[in-house]
């Protein structure tokens, strides 16, 4: 590992990152993106139409994840709480929160949602389309899934260079044909996997497939770390090359942890017995607290907010891809009744967390600061924050903790990289609710161990002969190595 490291010095060698930075502000100006970081006023909204996106699932996690994305997005819309704002105001936001992910069905009125199913094996997508379609309340559309009857058996390679391929001519097929019915195309969320073979095998052949498609659309990947002690023994080598292809065609990686998520559901929901179901519920609460409707203030007024304006403010450099996203509170459904926050209790646990590198409240590391006698090194450094607030008074939160000139490299060009959205509206039964979406150093342990990981394996030749034999070849994995290294290197030294 140390003779790749050595090629691997940051801004060492040219890039060839897509979109490159001009090409995404055009995309971001194109999109309407608004500049401003202050907190909007809630008064003056204005509109700039329904923007739409598209879900791509892929493989068993994927799938699951986005399906229950959409359930979270329904639940926060049927809320009988939903905080000071007039009916008529919840009418308007609970019809733009529908309008990014669900279509209406004219014939009888069902929500179909806006996405397209991938999987390798049927079980799981016909599993979700009759649970969505026994709600009542949504449905999958038809003939929007491509499925076959054999997995890729967790092998990366299979996955890309055989299942890929061959899932492409249909696959991209049905994504054009869902985004024909859109009215305004903001761009695409795409669910997988890091660890097994469908989710990030064909996950990576897909997401290239899509970028070549839709150049000018953004692209947004929402990948999950696999557990620490292993869920597939050759997960780092998949994990290792799924990022390395997906930082060449995506403008954002929204990584999550599985052992974060884990602790989430024991400590602080208080859970016994944890599955994925409870797993990908809280990566859906996060999920959908900030890509829900909101509002930012611009010169011009107060504007409701977009999937784009969301990946312009993060992503304003290319070389910069990978973001984490913390929610503040979070707690069991019977503690929810009984809880009463404030704005400064939010902020400033969620600050700590932000620094410290911590998932969640508990367990949080005070002893980590920012004060000028501190090495930069000791915290977790950002590159741009969006900080989403919802409900009451959400306007009077005080949000310069996170402005502070020590969070951020000296290197950034002038403006502030602090975005701030908020809405009055009350989110998933939180009265009052934060939450904030980094682009840090914080993925960073987390692919340093997978790449040390995978370099142990790769050294030692094993299970390479399974990669080799569907067309994957050693230079495959060294070029795989140099991205991530380069990746790792650029973000300890921002």
């Amino acid at each position: 590992r140390n003779d790749i490291t050595t090629f691997c010095s940051p801004r060492s060698f040219t890039h060839t990152l897509v979109p490159h930075t001009h090409e995404f502000r055009a995309r971001a100006e194109t999109l309407g993106r608004s500049n401003t970081r202050s907190l909007p006023t809630q008064k003056c909204v204005r509109s700039r139409g329904q923007m739409s996106i598209i879900t791509v699932q892929l493989g068993q996690c994927g799938n699951q994840v986005a399906d229950e994305l959409y359930r979270t997005v329904i639940s926060d819309g049927n809320q009988i709480k939903y905080g000071n704002i007039s009916v008529s105001e919840n009418r308007d936001f609970v019809e733009s929160e529908a309008g990014r992910f669900f279509s209406q069905d004219r014939s009888d009125g069902v929500a179909e949602v806006r996405s397209v199913m991938v999987d390798m094996e049927t079980k799981v997508v016909t599993q979700l389309m009759e649970e969505a379609r026994r709600t009542g309340l949504w449905r999958y559309p038809k003939g929007m899934q491509f499925c076959q009857k054999r997995g890729s058996g967790n092998n990366w390679a299979y996955g890309y260079c055989k299942h890929g391929p061959g899932a492409k001519d249909t696959v991209i097929e049905l994504i054009q044909s869902e985004a024909e019915k859109c009215d305004r195309l903001s761009g695409f969320l795409v669910c997988l996997s890091l660890a097994g073979g469908t989710g990030s095998g064909v996950g990576a052949y897909i997401n290239e497939c899509i970028r070549d498609e839709f150049r000018h659309k953004f692209i947004m990947d929402q990948v999950i770390w696999p557990y620490r002690t292993g869920e597939v023994i050759v997960q780092n080598y998949n994990s290792l090359l799924t990022l390395s292809h997906l930082y060449q065609s995506s403008d954002a990686i929204l990584t999550m942890e599985n052992d974060q998520l884990h602790n989430i559901c024991s400590q602080r929901l208080h859970l016994k017995h944890i599955s994925l179901y409870d797993i990908n519920r809280v990566i859906c609460h996060q999920l959908a607290s900030v890509l829900i409707p909101a509002r930012c203030q611009t010169p011009g007024g107060t504007i409701s907010t977009t999937y784009g304006d969301m990946l312009s403010c993060l992503i304003s450099q290319p070389d910069f891809k990978l973001l984490t996203l913390r929610t503040i509170p979070q707690v069991s459904v019977k503690v929810q009744a009984f809880s009463t926050h404030t704005w400064p209790s939010l902020m400033k646990p969620l600050r700590q967390m932000l620094i410290a590198n911590s998932g969640m409240e508990d367990g949080i590391n005070w002893n980590v600061g920012v004060s000028s006698g501190q090495q930069s090194s000791s915290f977790n450094k950002s590159i741009s924050n969006l900080l989403v607030l919802r409900g009451a008074g959400c306007g009077s939160a005080d949000p310069s903790q996170f402005g502070g000139a020590r969070l951020y490299p000296p290197w950034l060009p002038a403006g502030h990289p602090l975005t701030v959205w908020s809405h009055e509206r009350s989110f998933n039964g939180y009265e009052k609710s934060a939450s904030l979406l980094s682009n840090s150093q914080a993925p960073v342990r987390c692919l340093d161990r997978t790449i040390q990981k995978a370099w142990n394996m790769f050294t030692a030749k094993a299970y390479v002969h399974q990669y080799e034999k569907h067309g994957l070849g050693e230079d495959d994995f060294v070029d795989a190595f140099l991205a991530a290294e380069r990746i790792l290197s650029d973000y300890r030294n921002c």
